[in-house]
């Protein structure tokens, strides 16, 4: 009886095994493009031209990469990427975790106010033209401080921040208090160390977007070249046949042969999207353990 029971429970239900087929396809339908670009980036251009690499290279060939990292505006573009991700993401967590603390106090002054503003940028938008005015009149086009400033604050971050806050005990902000400290001193030495959970989630999310974004670069940059980024870089490459530019500095022979603009777009894009594909993944568990500390409360 124990043997047939056992055998029971380790029985796959259907579920289970539609579920898991379904999932199994959903990460296909994710990694194979991505596998595609790969497989092809190291392809003979020629051999690219003639379709049909789908699973592995015919022809293993680095000359593409070659040709994409003789071009020296590449590592100026990654330098800039590496620079704003990593001053917006700073800056971003610690102005947005600053306003949401006020925000996350009941007595604030005008704080049903602010959150109905807040809440209101959430969903509606002034457009792309009122909004380029605006960065126009501000002195920022052509700035690496167009990466910064606008996205110092984020209202979806904000409200995660001022959950968090909420059910941080009282008593150590009134401890504070009590030894002299006021409200910014109270922030930076006791409410900041104890958030690290949701900073690392917030942090995650500027990270990723700046990273990932192209379009700051593409509209207001126009004539200040080496500040664009790695992603509007891509973006030339892909849109603009800048490609063509990139292969210009190979050999005759080995461009005929073996570089392509395919093959210098299929690297290019490999180039610039490894760096965040390495650190992803060692960071994703930050996306559920802070969202779920910052939204339930308890």
């Amino acid at each position: 009886m124990k043997k047939n029971q056992i055998k029971r429970r380790k029985r796959i239900k259907p579920f289970d095994a539609v579920n898991a087929l379904f999932m199994a396809a959903i990460c296909f339908l994710m990694i194979y493009p991505l596998w595609y670009v790969v497989v092809n980036s190291f392809s003979e251009g020629t051999e690219v031209l003639k379709g049909g690499i789908y699973w592995l290279p015919r022809k293993f060939c680095l000359e593409s990469y070659e040709a994409v990292f003789r071009n020296r505006d590449i590592f100026t573009a990654f330098g800039i990427s590496v620079l704003k991700t990593a001053v917006g993401t700073v800056t971003s967590v610690f102005f947005t975790a600053m306003v949401a603390y006020g925000l996350s106090k009941s007595d604030l002054i005008g704080r049903k106010f602010f959150m109905m503003m807040g809440i209101v940028t959430m969903f509606f938008s002034g457009g792309l033209i009122p909004y380029f005015l605006v960065i126009r009149n501000l002195g920022l086009l052509d700035s690496f401080w167009v990466y910064i400033i606008p996205s110092l604050f984020g209202f979806y971050n904000a409200i995660i921040f001022i959950t968090f806050f909420k059910n941080i005990p009282v008593e150590l902000e009134e401890s504070a208090k009590i030894d002299g400290a006021n409200d910014f001193k109270i922030f930076l030495r006791i409410i900041l160390p104890v958030s690290m959970p949701v900073i690392a989630t917030i942090a995650l999310f500027n990270g990723v977007g700046q990273w990932n974004d192209y379009f700051t670069g593409v509209i207001y940059i126009t004539n200040e070249q080496w500040l664009i980024p790695i992603q509007t870089f891509l973006y030339k490459v892909i849109s603009e046949n800048s490609s063509t530019s990139i292969t210009a500095n190979m050999p005759a022979s080995v461009r005929a042969s073996m570089v392509t603009s395919t093959t210098v777009k299929y690297a290019t894009m490999v180039i610039t999207t490894f760096p965040i594909m390495c650190v992803y993944p060692f960071l994703q568990k930050y996306f559920v353990q802070g969202i779920m500390v910052g939204s339930v409360k308890g």
